[in-house]
């Protein structure tokens, strides 16, 4: 068991910790599915899975770091794509081969230190591979905040999106305190209650659902095309588990890297991500809006993150709840993405810049135009009845590009 659990002789520090889990999950809720929303997964999977993960998290660092773990956008568009084209089962399996990358590079961390992971996949990499899925999304998003239907009009549709955008965008920049620190949350509510008025929602489907009820696992079909087209988009997440490792060890004045290691966080980032696959769930992510959270309530106790699990697993097994998430209106989700997509580009934008790279000398110039215009432009590459294409492809040409391109001369 992790180290730093609540004592179990301590029943007003059990409670305490109860409700200051819950809250974390509240501040992540919203981010957490949203995932499976977009991407047709079920919202009560991903509660479990996101739980689960958590927990594996822990028992793999000790107990030592305070992260929530649930679902990661980066991996939208593959399972997206995939659903289309393979089948949810069949993208499973591609999201449990991601997961194995992150244990490959916690191994070669554990062997050679994490120098080998910044010599192998740099900012010059990983940030356009970031900027390529954030973008490739853009028209994806504009569809969902423009999308009619038989109840509802393209006008009513853009006028709901925008609530929720500008919701969103409010909240981020006025609101203080735990509020800053859910702007998506708030922004699908007032949405969904604009909605709902216009007459957009519908709850045939509440009412029929049970109370309680199994979460609708899926367990991976083995599927090939699956696994090479999403393991690179493992590549920009990977990447920036150093960075949110980085964040919390500021926050709470300890040094994660070497206790318990980033190779060990980086495993159990990998294993809850394969986990969460095989059951049907998105892959998880380290959360920085957990992060902020515990930067403001200075809860630096990891044993809260535990709560913060239990909490999402009993939520799992709520029917209803998953059926009133979704009947939240297209548009609602597409205004939020408006604004998600842009800043996953911005994220990459800012990896480059921080980077302090050259980005106009000629190596770096052509690993990162490369990327960019491959991934946004759709190249695809065949051999027989295999492709490779897209985000997948991206991020697969800029780790070669950055293996084989001579470097120059200090």
């Amino acid at each position: 068991m992790p180290d730093n659990l609540p004592s179990s002789t301590d029943y007003n520090f059990q409670v305490k910790d109860c409700f200051l889990g819950a809250q974390m999950l509240f501040v992540a809720f919203g981010a957490l599915v949203l995932v499976p929303l977009l991407t047709g997964l079920n919202p009560n999977v991903a509660l479990f899975t996101a739980g689960l993960g958590t927990l594996v998290f822990q028992v793999i660092t000790r107990g030592k770091v305070p992260i929530f773990l649930a679902s990661s956008f980066a991996f939208i568009a593959p399972i997206q794509y995939g659903a289309k084209t393979w089948g949810i089962p069949g993208t499973m399996c591609g999201l449990a081969a991601a997961g194995l990358i992150y244990i490959i590079l916690s191994t070669l961390v554990r062997i050679w230190g994490s120098e080998v992971i910044k010599r192998v996949l740099p900012p010059v990499v990983t940030g356009p591979v970031i900027m390529v899925i954030g973008l490739k999304l853009a028209p994806v998003a504009v569809g969902m905040a423009t999308s009619a239907s038989d109840t509802y009009s393209k006008a009513a549709a853009m006028t709901v999106a925008f609530i929720a955008l500008g919701t969103t965008v409010l909240v981020s920049l006025l609101a203080k305190g735990i509020i800053k620190l859910i702007p998506i949350l708030v922004g699908i509510a007032v949405g969904y209650v604009v909605a709902l008025v216009m007459g957009m929602v519908s709850f045939d489907a509440v009412v029929s659902a049970p109370w309680f009820a199994m979460p609708a696992f899926v367990l991976p079909q083995w599927n090939l095309h699956a696994v090479f087209y999403i393991i690179p988009v493992a590549i920009a997440p990977a990447i920036e588990h150093f960075g949110d490792i980085v964040a919390i060890g500021r926050v709470t004045g300890k040094d994660y890297l070497k206790e318990p290691g980033i190779q060990n966080t980086m495993l159990g980032d990998g294993v809850a991500t394969s986990l969460a696959a095989f059951l049907g769930g998105p892959p998880n992510t380290t959360y920085s809006e957990v992060t902020g959270a515990v930067t403001l309530t200075r809860a630096f106790n990891p044993g809260i993150m535990t709560w913060a699990a239990i909490t999402a697993i009993l939520l799992a097994f709520i029917g209803k709840l998953g059926a009133v998430l979704q009947t939240i209106p297209t548009p609602v989700m597409g205004g939020i993405m408006l604004l998600l997509f842009g800043a996953i580009a911005v994220v990459g934008l800012n990896t480059l810049t921080q980077s302090q790279a050259n980005l106009v000398a000629p190596r770096n110039l052509s690993i990162i135009a490369l990327i960019l215009v491959s991934g946004i432009g759709g190249l695809a590459i065949k051999f027989g009845n295999f492709e490779l294409s897209g985000i997948g492809l991206a991020g697969v040409l800029g780790v070669l590009l950055n293996v084989i391109l001579p470097r120059p001369k200090e």
